[in-house]
């Protein structure tokens, strides 16, 4: 697949060609950028360490191949269906000689090319469908599929019009997501909200939509020299993640009120019946807002604030909120969580352990983190092997094995806890087994050392503990929050750790904490018509354990939690 190096040769190529054809609307050249990486990306980046010319390069990128295929619909099912047709044979020679002079370049043709009947129906950088040959056959027949210009503009038309059929058109600019969406109507004609990105041609890993998102994010990484890229690359092991999303609000500032509890914003403007059920965010005391409109509305106010990093929108008690002093600074500026660990001051927690000591998944769950030989871990540069590497470690952690007993519920007591650290520790995402006490805080908070020792200056941590570690330390250690669960789940879907973890009103009874995954083929989220995610993909030990699946829903807004909150790790 093209990587980052790729992505640079394309866009030395080609953006100063590219961009002026997209002035003023929604496209940009990252998008075609990824359009390129999908359709031809198995071809130009192997061409291009071959020292070709680009002129070469272009006349080159051809596929698609065809003779008897089954199960195509579309013009030319085969070679017969092309030598019936005017100019068929002329056609056909021309795809029959594009293959051939392809395949001497890209080995994995060479046995394609071998057959006399075999051709290409894909065509340009692009790969304009041969389908299109009935209503513009000088298009092919002269070969015009090899000049940039020309298989750009036929690109930038089927773009567009997929931005119509999403009724996208007009919008100044568009997200990822959206983008995707509009790429996926350019290789099927259409796109539906609820199925995701799992649309499109499946290559049997990913569908088109999933590795076009892919390429994009990966493209935003990539500038020329005299720019700067969008989004950082990040080092092997890590995945790419934007960073928080910064307010639109203009309002009049605010803040948060309170006497009793925290406020609860809402994604409408009324109490839901449970009063949970339409609960997005619990802000504390003091907390700064933004008001989006002038008037409140049942007595709400629409509001925007950023909370630990989550872009946070909705509906707000105008009973809980008063003026923010005008001479108190705007504090909204979205947290960003720190690049590394710290190696000073408050620094992470871990349980000592005696000498060739190891800890199994088949005992019964400590204070220590798991150590045994073969541990998968997170090392890819890819969003693919990130995905796979997640999958790995969830299969081998194998929650829902009942040999292992680190995780099996036992005595009333459960171990989503234990389940979500060893997650996040595989994966090279510190969350704390054992955390400093807080005379030991105070100490390391001094710049002082401190010896780890259980029960003094360590304590194990339940999933209460969890997420108030979260919320005062986690960014400390490269944790912050987000405020959907759609971008959560394509967070985990870029091969991000991410989490859902829920606080209980009663402090001496069990929280709630899972691991947010990958989407596989067998296994995906939960999306209403809309394409919201109303549920992510999870993977939890608790009352019940599973790799895949998603418990009681929306289980976070449960009466018996006080608060929950969703945080990924890059």
């Amino acid at each position: 697949m093209p990587d980052a190096a790729d992505i640079l040769w394309f866009k030395r190529q080609f953006q100063d060609r590219i961009a002026p054809a997209l002035a003023g609307g929604p496209l940009k050249v990252d998008m075609i950028a990824a359009i390129a990486c999908q359709e031809t990306g198995h071809i130009w980046p192997l061409l291009r360490r071959k020292s070709l010319s680009t002129a070469r390069i272009l006349a080159l990128c051809v596929g698609d191949t065809l003779d008897a295929d089954k199960g195509r619909a579309a013009f030319p099912r085969n070679k017969s269906d092309l030598l019936a047709r005017p100019d068929g044979a002329q056609m056909f020679e021309i795809a029959r000689q594009a293959l051939v002079d392809m395949a001497a370049y890209v080995p994995g043709y060479a046995g394609v090319a071998a057959r006399p009947n075999k051709f290409c129906h894909g065509f340009g950088l692009f790969q304009r469908d041969l389908q299109f040959f009935l209503d513009d056959p000088d298009y092919f027949l002269e070969r015009r599929y090899e000049r940039f210009e020309d298989t750009l503009a036929l690109c930038i038309a089927e773009l567009q019009r997929g931005l119509r059929k999403l009724g996208l058109q007009d919008r100044a600019a568009l997200s990822d997501l959206e983008l995707a969406a509009v790429g996926i109507a350019y290789n099927t004609g259409g796109y539906r909200p609820s199925k995701g990105l799992k649309q499109g041609h499946f290559n049997g890993s990913q569908y088109y939509g999933e590795a076009l998102f892919d390429y994009l994010r990966l493209a935003h990484t990539v500038a020329l020299p005299s720019e700067e890229p969008s989004l950082v690359l990040p080092p092997p092991g890590e995945a790419i993640v934007p960073p928080p999303t910064p307010l639109s609000a203009t309002g009049r500032r605010m803040k948060v009120k309170t006497q009793d509890s925290m406020l609860r914003l809402r994604s409408a403007p009324e109490i839901s019946s449970p009063a949970t059920a339409n609960v997005i965010a619990h802000m504390p005391d003091g907390h700064p807002v933004r008001a989006v409109g002038g008037k409140a509305i049942n007595g709400f106010l629409e509001i925007e604030t950023s909370l630990q990093g989550a872009l946070l929108h909705g509906y707000a008690s105008t009973k809980l909120l008063v003026p923010a002093p005008s001479a108190e600074p705007d504090s909204l500026e979205p947290l960003v969580p720190a690049p590394a660990l710290p190696t000073e001051g408050i620094v992470a927690a871990y349980m000592p352990r005696k000498a060739g000591r190891i800890t199994r998944r088949s005992e019964a769950a400590g204070p220590h983190s798991l150590n045994e030989a073969g541990q998968p871990g997170r090392r890819g540069g890819s969003a693919a092997e990130l995905r796979q590497e997640l999958a790995d470690i969830a299969d081998w952690l194998a929650v829902d094995t009942p040999e292992h007993l680190r995780y099996q519920p036992r005595a009333g007591l459960t171990f989503c806890n234990i389940y979500a650290h060893d997650y996040c520790h595989l994966a090279g995402a510190y969350l704390p087994r054992v955390w400093w006490s807080a005379p030991a805080l105070l100490t390391l908070d001094r710049g002082l050392a401190v010896s780890p020792l259980i029960g003094d200056t360590l304590n194990e941590v339940r999933a209460n503990d969890l997420f108030r570690w979260l919320r005062d330390h986690g960014p400390r250690f490269g944790w912050r929050r987000t405020g959907t669960l759609g971008k959560l789940q394509q967070a985990a879907n870029q091969g991000a750790v991410a989490l859902i973890v829920a606080r209980r009103k009663e402090d001496g009874r069990s929280g709630h904490i899972v691991a947010v995954v990958p989407e596989t083929e067998d296994w995906r989220a939960r999306r209403d018509a809309s394409g919201e995610v109303t549920s992510p993909l999870q993977s939890q030990a608790g009352a019940s354990n599973f790799r895949y699946g998603h418990g009681r829903p929306r289980w976070w807004l449960g009466d018996e939690f006080a608060e929950s909150a969703y945080w990924i790790h890059a």
